[in-house]
């Protein structure tokens, strides 16, 4: 079978799940990625057949996005990254001839399977805003937030042939095609031993987060950080912080022996610290409202706890309830990603039958 897989590239956590599938599906069918940002480099040396796309960015400043500056960005990005998207769409019809479509919240590969008529299964966590029902109670005072963005998640892949939702918490499903499983985790992750330390692990994708750094020094706790100082090749030693370089090893092994996790609302992360059994501490990145979502149903299962903002008070507060985490983590378990690869074998075999000829039977 001829795949094309499509993969977001805003965020590293869609380009480290979809590494995990890919090892999979390449060794039974042929198969080309196309995929946007910092996430290309990091499948172009893992695969073959990468092929590097413009895609959507995000500007940040602290921990909030900037939208006036993210839509003057991703306009100038347009005008030189499209015509570069047309011209990989024509080399894919003349060279490759793609049977399926898997999208992991990706544009450009489902726009390409409409235009063929070719089924999209799309892999991913976000769909679980719209495909599914979320409690009112839970969503109480944010309930704007959550219908914008249940609108825009429902807009960016209408029609697919399935949906398979990588998720740690099940709310009712409320659409057909649509497959809740557990989270897409990394062999790293998987093979990890969770060990207690003191340690908080601190991840943040916002450099300019100098609020946070005040409020982890007031805390006096020891904190590796990561992603707030981008420019490092060595551990910078600041009070109690250690700011740390980016290495994947050294992330694991910093997060399999902490105490506990501080970090946004990101969806990658969060599954691994609940596979691990790490209570987390999530401020979500204002005006991600996925982040939200997120961190509000960690928080509603026990295993952590949401703060629209940092503050000394809650994180004390957190850690104080960290014992109380550990103990709802510990039900948590799942059979490393066997659900996962079945169920995307399943639908793939199913697809396949109607290549050519898919028409989406309804927009839900």
């Amino acid at each position: 079978m001829r795949i094309l897989y499509g993969v977001v590239g805003e965020g590293m956590g869609h380009a480290t799940r979809s590494r995990v599938l890919l090892e999979e599906l390449v060794k039974r069918h042929e198969v080309h990625i196309v995929v946007s940002g910092r996430a290309r480099d990091y499948l172009a040396k893992r695969f073959e057949n990468v092929h590097g796309i413009w895609g959507f960015t995000i500007n940040y400043e602290g921990n909030s996005v900037k939208k006036w500056q993210t839509v003057l960005q991703n306009l100038k990005g347009a005008v030189a990254g499209w015509p570069q998207n047309v011209r990989k769409y024509f080399e894919l019809v003349d060279e490759f001839k793609p049977d399926v479509v898997v999208s992991d919240f990706e544009s450009f590969s489902y726009l390409f399977a409409k235009n063929h008529f070719l089924p999209v299964i799309s892999v991913d966590n976000m769909q679980v805003i719209n495909r599914c029902k979320h409690d009112a109670a839970l969503l109480a005072g944010h309930e704007d937030a959550f219908e914008m963005t249940r609108s825009l998640v429902k807009a960016k892949l209408p029609g697919a042939f399935h949906y398979l939702i990588t998720t740690f918490f099940y709310p009712p499903v409320r659409k057909e095609r649509t497959t809740l499983l557990p989270s897409i985790l990394r062999p790293e992750i998987l093979t990890a031993k969770s060990e207690p330390g003191e340690h908080l692990l601190v991840y943040q994708t916002a450099t300019t987060n100098q609020r946070l750094v005040e409020l982890l020094k007031a805390s006096r706790l020891p904190c590796r950080v990561y992603g707030m100082r981008r420019d490092l090749t060595a551990d910078l030693v600041d009070d109690n912080l250690t700011h740390r370089p980016f290495s994947e090893a050294g992330f694991i092994e910093d997060l399999r022996t902490a105490r506990a996790v501080l970090a946004g609302g990101g969806y990658t992360l969060m599954s691994e610290a609940v596979y691990l059994h790490k209570p987390m501490y999530s401020v979500p990145v204002e005006g991600q409202f996925e982040q939200v979502l997120n961190a509000l149903h960690l928080q509603n299962l026990g295993y952590g706890a949401y703060a629209k903002e940092p503050s000394l008070e809650t994180l004390t507060a957190f850690l104080k309830k960290v014992p109380e985490c550990q103990e709802a983590l510990a039900s948590y378990q799942q059979n490393g990603n066997t659900k996962m690869i079945a169920a995307l074998e399943e639908q793939l075999a199913k697809a396949y039958e109607h290549r050519g000829s898919w028409q989406e039977v309804s927009h839900g």
